[in-house]
């Protein structure tokens, strides 16, 4: 009797554990303020009569945010795939003017936190959204006269 209750206590307990790294594994969870793209933006769902809200890029402009983000871009090696000034390698060049999923802010935004097919893993619970708005406002500085560390 004493053994089923010495049992009973430790599955109790185990369940108990697992709960708790359950919820603070959740997706999001990882990094703070980072979450999916399709839970950015706010306001009514999307439907056939209401398209889905473009999110905007809070450090469009921001010469310091362009610097960051390719900062950025060389720290979690962006640069593996798309090189290290986003002329392509194994993934697809971002200098050029050819973009299959959008090359709008909230497109590239999108690309970054969900991923795409092919290659492209998703970083939207993994990297805090302000870092992927900064790497957004890297890569659309790309081809610039305000691209930071321009190819030589």
């Amino acid at each position: 009797m004493r053994l089923t209750s010495s049992i009973r206590a430790g599955a109790i307990a185990g369940l108990w554990l697992a709960a708790a790294a359950c919820e603070k594994n959740a997706p999001g969870a990882a990094v703070a303020g980072a979450m999916p793209f399709s839970e950015y933006a706010v306001g009514p769902q999307p439907g056939p009569d209401r398209p889905f809200p473009r999110a905007v890029n809070p450090y469009a402009g921001n010469a310091q945010a362009r610097v960051e983000g390719r900062r950025l871009f060389v720290w979690y090696n962006c640069s593996g795939c798309h090189g290290d000034h986003g002329g392509g390698g194994m993934g697809p060049s971002l200098r050029d003017s050819t973009w299959l999923y959008g090359g709008d802010d909230a497109s590239v935004y999108a690309s970054i936190t969900e991923g795409r097919q092919h290659g492209m893993p998703a970083w939207g619970t993994k990297l805090p959204r302000e870092q992927i708005w900064k790497l957004t406002t890297y890569i659309q500085s790309l081809r610039t006269d305000d691209e930071p560390d321009p190819p030589r």
